[in-house]
């Protein structure tokens, strides 16, 4: 057994760890779990724990249903919201074939395999996203509700705010299993929240993405609320976003930087910014893969709606926030915290790579409010929007080669045949809005 599975075993034994949580994701950005004990460990980290993978949205067949889960030891972390006796530790896994190769729709993996292909040019990607959310109360039997815990707003503190106490203890509990917060306070959004945590590298950031979902969830209820992250459970306020903050470094150096540059960035800089909005229509199914996202990508509500980048404008697709240095980045702000990270940041990574070896350049940054231009306005600036609804982003996917060669054939169909059927049970309800506006008049 090599060292980083001894060390496992040695915290098992010496935190009094009873249960082992091995989690992946399928391909749809549900967090999946399997728990074993101590003594089923080393059967698991050995890649001996077989499971049926028909059985999970978007792996295999039934016919091909046997895969095997190997824990990446790297992410063993005690589960500090658990029982401290007979302690619940976890670790997140890969799923792998039973002839030992990668499993194709394992979205780790996916992840995995397009950071070795930006490796292999000498680039490294960092990720920061920020992680939006909202929390309700739960009626007597402890489902979710619509009624909001407060009436507070961006920044707002107790005792308007009485989410505070639940947030506060989201952001302690991130901080014990090794997060470093640079942020968290009241959105926009009554009852909607927003915590920070500092950007590291894709894979870890993905990971710490999953962690802080199931974080937030798990904290939320010990305070007698419902933490969700759909992404427009109210209408007319503010939905809740995944903004993406994506820098790449080589040779420890952040290469989107360039003092010399214009507004400071590199011509890199600019031609991983113009694979991102040449493929963001492609992107947009991945980013925002519900129906419900694209009531959150309205003008009005500080979403993007169409495909352009600026400096410092909210209302475009892309903004570079204003810190230089180590810290320049560039800032998607489509994708919302349901997607999948994975996956979200795989094409993203293809996309800007893609835009680094044609030498892509982007149009000229839009400073003034999309929302304000008229038609014609936009139209002389050559921008173009974000698809409407889902059916529409997932017709773009199918029109764009580089998705399906960032996340695989496999998972490429199964998530299109997924979402398609998605749209297509939604398509087929009749809506509270349309009663109202129909039915006594016709």
């Amino acid at each position: 057994m090599d060292v980083k599975k001894q060390q496992v075993f040695n915290r098992v034994i010496n935190e009094g760890i009873e249960f082992i949580r091995l989690q992946f994701i399928d391909v749809f950005g549900v967090l999946k779990s399997v728990n074993v004990t101590p003594d089923e460990l080393e059967d698991a980290l050995e890649g001996n724990l077989m499971f049926d993978g028909s059985s999970i949205d978007g792996f295999a067949r039934i016919n091909e249903s046997d895969q095997c889960l190997v824990p990446d030891p790297d992410t063993f972390q005690f589960m500090p919201w658990r029982p401290t006796e007979k302690g619940v530790a976890r670790m997140i896994c890969d799923v792998y074939n039973p002839d030992g190769t990668p499993f194709e729709g394992c979205p780790r993996g996916i992840l995995k395999r397009v950071i070795k292909e930006a490796r292999e040019m000498g680039y490294e990607l960092n990720m920061g996203p920020e992680g939006e959310f909202f929390l309700f109360h739960t009626d007597s039997d402890g489902s979710p509700t619509l009624h909001i815990h407060d009436k507070a707003g961006y920044f707002d503190l107790a005792p308007i705010d009485h989410g505070e106490d639940a947030r506060r203890d989201i952001v302690l509990t991130m901080k014990q299993m090794g997060f470093r917060i640079e942020a968290s306070h009241h959105e926009v959004a009554s009852g909607q929240h927003e915590i920070d945590f500092k950007y590291g590298e894709a894979l870890k950031t993905a990971d710490q993405w999953v962690t802080f979902r199931d974080v937030v969830k798990n904290i939320a209820k010990k305070h007698g609320l419902y933490a969700t992250f759909m992404p427009k459970p109210l209408a007319g306020e503010n939905g809740s976003a995944m903004h993406c903050n994506q820098s790449l470094f080589k040779d420890n150096k952040n290469v989107f930087y360039d003092i010399n540059g214009k507004y400071k960035l590199s011509n890199i800089a600019f031609n991983y910014m113009a694979g991102l909005l040449k493929h963001a229509k492609g992107m947009t199914a991945i980013g925002n893969p519900i129906v419900n996202s694209y009531k959150r990508l309205k003008p009005g509500y500080e979403a993007p709606t169409h495909i352009a980048w600026s400096n410092s404008n909210r209302s475009t697709l892309i903004r570079i926030p204003v810190r230089r240095g180590s810290a320049t980045r560039i800032e998607l702000r489509n994708p919302d915290p349901v997607a999948n990270p994975y996956l979200v940041f795989a094409v993203m990574l293809k996309a800007g790579m893609e835009g680094i070896k044609n030498k892509l350049m982007p149009p000229p940054p839009v400073e003034e409010d999309i929302y304000n231009l008229s038609e014609k306005q936009r139209k002389a600036l050559d921008i173009d929007y974000l698809p409407r609804d889902l059916f529409a982003a997932l017709k773009e996917m199918e029109k764009d080669p580089l998705i399906e060669q960032a996340i695989g054939s496999h998972c490429y169909n199964r998530f299109l045949e997924g979402k398609y059927k998605e749209w297509h049970e939604y398509a087929e309800q009749v809506h509270q809005w349309e009663i109202k506006h129909y039915l006594a008049k016709y």
